[in-house]
């Protein structure tokens, strides 16, 4: 309208210096601007365009009558007078562009009252019909804008009027309402997504809210329903519940690790989870169901449908076949008007922990019983429910009292009564204060001193799960092993320190543990350096210079070392001062070693003294032994010449002998028989002696070989009128062995039986069958031998009289038993003053070899 903008309408008439600029601009884009304006800057518009206009056809037309009429005007003048007319023609043609704006205006703002009154009535309407009190609307203009409520809902329905406890939507809704609206709502304003929800509020009431999004706005509808829709709204609304309650359901039991299944009326698989398809083996529960996988047998089935008859749940242990393996599972199947559902629980992990858990306290029972320490275990109900028998045994109360599960209480009086446990000044306090074990978190530990002597250790130990465990230990024999030992320990100290032994004991560490005077004494050693737990090196430093050969280098690797075998050692050592020790290195099991020194200074002395002795003894017999062999030997050819040129003066041939030479000639042939016989005993003694005599092992008829050995001492017997008696009943007719030895040790034996015999007695020659063997016995009626000559009877060159009629050389009962042991036999002599004598020789039946015989 004119007067809107006074300031650009004056710039159209007045005559500055941007009217060139005014003109310039025309073409350009400013009357496009100006068209686009409202009506009233068009009308500004087209006046001053108009001006303009008029203004420049008025300078036209001056200046062309001016030259036409050739009158003498200057070009101010000319402009002035364009100027003039201009705004004349500019004001005309503003009038009429005025008139005729003026009228169509008025028309406008006749039709625009009428638009404001039509929408005034349609608000109106719109704001009886928010404002109702069963809706209300929430709006939101922009996103920076605090949301606008209109409408009311009902009081019933719980909604709060106030605008802030409206819009927090979780204080008056359901907690799963409220989070599905927040849901929806977060939908709508993000992605433009519209929805329909049912909520309820916290007094139960339904509300419809409804979602929606214009281009400007965004409204949220709450609606009160009617009776009906509440119902529907209701339903809707616990379908909704149901629905999720049943997805979170089957989600749940498809996630179980046991088998479930669902049956429709008809008994077929409905719906399975993928427990139960990993254990009939398919891919997934709907090729279960496709393929009719059943998990139970046959039998099992046909059972829980008869359970069912009777009651719609079934409940028992079933095994079936899993992957191979037969397993126990838990079945649980309820049956309904529509069908039935069922499910597993593998129960065979638990079956086995069961049994593992039996064998366990069975093992534990069986090892407790066989404990000779006493244990009664009670519950938590202070009853008895174990006891071995080392607690019936120290009790000695009877089996089937035991057995009955007594309380605690009731076994304490019992024992009571009995005399079994000491009677106590205040009986019900002490009883009490020993069942508060049963209270307890620690364990108790008390003492009893019974009547009959004994010393109890109890022990009352609270279990987890309520009881106690009760340990009865005898310890009357500990304490009086106890008591032994530290008596024994005492004595065991006061014997080492009495001990000339010297004793030193070192510990794994190679410290001293124990040591005695004796040994301090031996080694000179302070007094204070073997009370301090020295150690060996210590020890070895003080001693090492007090021996020539000092053994301590292996004393420290003893006690020190790692020797698997830990072997002992002993030996023996000089020191300086001229005391020679023997000394000892034992392990002992605990891992120390135990060393022992003891003077032997006298002792190695008289041994030194008595090997020489013995040296030079056994030289003596050596030098004794060459000579009798060198002389013997030496003997042995002369002996032959007299004997044969005895012989050759004895015969005829010779020469005639006086009857004093014949006699003379017989006393030198026995005399040199008797001392070639002595020579050759000698011989055979040096020959055994030497190892090379060797038996000519050959079958010996037994009546040859005494017929023989009697017959060569024949002579001798008539001289004194002595009678043979031989008994050879029991003899084998042969045996095994050297026939000229065995000759030769009989001769032995009956000259040394002549020698002994009385005059006109008997000689008795036995030989008997031994079961391994044979044994020759002679038996003459001498005086015998006295117990002190049995020792010395067979030493050689020992000759005794004893009553004996001629003193011989001593050989022949030396020979006897070397030769009767190189058969590998044995001599026996029984004899006795004024009872005889018998000697036995035993031989075996076949001798193994050759021995040496004993000298």
């Amino acid at each position: 309208m004119p007067g809107e903008y006074p300031r650009r309408a004056g710039l159209a008439v007045t005559g500055g210096r941007n009217d060139s600029h005014t003109g310039a601009r025309f073409g350009g884009a400013w009357p496009k601007r100006l068209f686009a304006r409202s009506p009233v800057r068009r009308l500004l518009g087209a006046t001053s365009l108009s001006t303009l206009l008029a203004t420049d056809l008025a300078f036209a037309q001056t200046e062309a009558v001016v030259r036409s009429s050739g009158l003498s005007v200057g070009t101010v003048e000319v402009i002035q007078i364009s100027m003039f007319a201009g705004v004349m023609g500019a004001a005309l043609i503003s009038a009429i562009v005025l008139i005729r704006e003026r009228a169509r205006t008025s028309a406008e703002n006749v039709e625009l009252r009428n638009r404001i009154a039509d929408l005034n009535a349609s608000l109106q309407r719109s704001d009886a019909l928010l404002n109702l009190r069963d809706q209300r609307v929430v709006v939101w203009a922009s996103e920076k804008q605090k949301p606008e409520l209109i409408g009311a809902l009902p009081a019933e329905t719980g909604a709060p009027e106030d605008r802030a406890a409206f819009l927090a939507f979780g204080r008056w809704l359901m907690p799963r309402s409220a989070a599905a609206l927040d849901h929806a709502m977060a939908g709508l304003r993000e992605r433009s997504a519209a929805f329909d929800l049912v909520v309820e509020t916290q007094s139960g009431a339904p509300l419809e809210v409804q979602g929606r999004k214009t281009p400007a706005h965004v409204l949220i509808k709450f609606m009160s329903l009617s009776e009906a829709q509440r119902n529907q709204a209701r339903l809707r609304l616990e379908n909704q519940r149901l629905s999720a309650e049943h997805e979170n359901m089957l989600g749940l039991i498809d996630a179980l690790k046991m088998p479930f299944w669902i049956r429709s009326a008809d008994g077929r698989l409905k719906w399975v989870n993928r427990a139960y398809a990993e254990a009939v083996e398919t891919s997934s529960p709907e090729a279960a169901i496709s393929e009719g996988r059943e998990f139970l047998g046959t039998p099992a089935r046909e059972a829980i449908a008869r359970q069912h008859l009777a009651t719609p749940v079934f409940e028992q242990k079933l095994s079936t076949v899993i992957g191979g393996d037969r397993k126990v599972f838990t079945v649980t199947n309820y049956a309904g008007g529509e069908g039935s559902a069922g499910i597993a629980t593998d129960m065979s992990a638990i079956e086995a922990i069961r049994e593992e858990y039996e064998r366990t306290v069975r093992s534990h029972a069986d090892t407790l019983d066989q404990l000779t320490t006493a244990v009664a275990i009670f519950d938590s109900g202070q009853k008895l429910r174990f006891f071995n028998q080392a607690f019936q045994k120290l009790w000695d109360l009877d089996g089937g009292f035991l057995a009955s599960a007594p309380d605690n209480a009731l076994l304490l009086d019992r024992l009571r009564s009995e005399g079994k446990i000491a009677e106590q000044p205040e009986w019900r306090r002490w009883k009490e204060n020993l069942l508060a074990a049963y209270r307890a978190v620690e364990t108790q530990e008390h003492w009893w001193h019974l009547p009959d002597g004994r010393t109890i250790r109890v022990v009352a130990n609270p279990q987890p799960k309520g009881g106690v465990t009760w340990v009865f230990e005898n310890l009357t024999e500990k304490m009086n092993l106890e008591s032994r030992y530290n008596t024994v320990v005492r004595v065991q100290g006061e014997t080492l320190d009495n001990l000339a032994e010297g004793v030193a004991v070192f510990g794994p560490d190679g410290r001293i543990r124990l040591s005695n005077p004796a040994f301090t004494g031996l080694w000179g050693l302070p007094a204070d350096i073997v009370g301090q737990k020295t150690h060996i090196s210590a020890i070895r430093a003080q001693c090492e210079a007090l021996a020539k050969d000092s053994p301590w280098g292996g004393f420290v690797a003893a006690v020190t070392g790692f020797d698997d075998e830990r072997r002992d050692r002993h030996g023996q050592t000089e020191l300086v001062n001229g005391t020679v020790l023997r000394y000892a290195v034992i392990h002992l099991p605990n891992g120390q070693v135990m060393m022992t020194f003891v003077d032997v200074t006298d002792s190695v002395a008289v041994e030194r003294a008595l090997k020489e002795k013995n040296e030079a003894l056994q030289k003596a017999d050596q030098l004794k032994n060459d000579f009798v062999q060198h002389v013997s030997y030496e003997l042995r050819s002369p002996l032959t010449n007299i004997i044969g040129f005895t012989e050759l003066l004895s015969l005829a041939a010779t020469g005639p002998l006086a009857p004093r030479q014949r006699e003379y000639v017989e006393h030198i042939g026995s005399s040199s028989s008797v001392l070639l016989t002595i020579v050759n005993d000698i011989l055979d003694l040096a020959t055994v002696d030497a190892g090379i005599m060797e038996l000519e092992i050959a079958e010996v008829r037994i009546d040859q070989t005494i017929a023989a050995a009697a017959e060569l001492v024949s002579d001798r017997l008539e001289e004194h009128s002595i009678r043979l008696e031989i008994d050879a009943a029991g003899a084998p007719k042969t045996f095994h062995g050297d026939e000229t030895r065995i000759r030769q040790i009989l001769y032995n034996l009956l000259s040394n039986a002549v020698n002994y015999a009385p005059e006109a007695s008997t000689i008795t020659l036995s030989c008997r069958q031994l079961p391994h063997g044979v044994e020759f016995s002679v038996h003459d009626d001498g005086p015998g031998m006295p117990p002190e000559i049995l020792d010395t009877v067979f030493r050689r060159f020992e000759p005794r009289v004893n009553g004996g009629r001629r003193r011989g050389a001593g050989l022949g009962l030396s020979i006897v038993k070397s030769f009767v042991e190189l058969h590998g036999g044995k001599v026996r002599i029984d004899t006795g003053r004024d009872r005889g004598t018998t000697v036995a020789c035993e031989f075996p039946a076949a001798p193994s070899g050759v021995r040496a015989a004993a000298e």
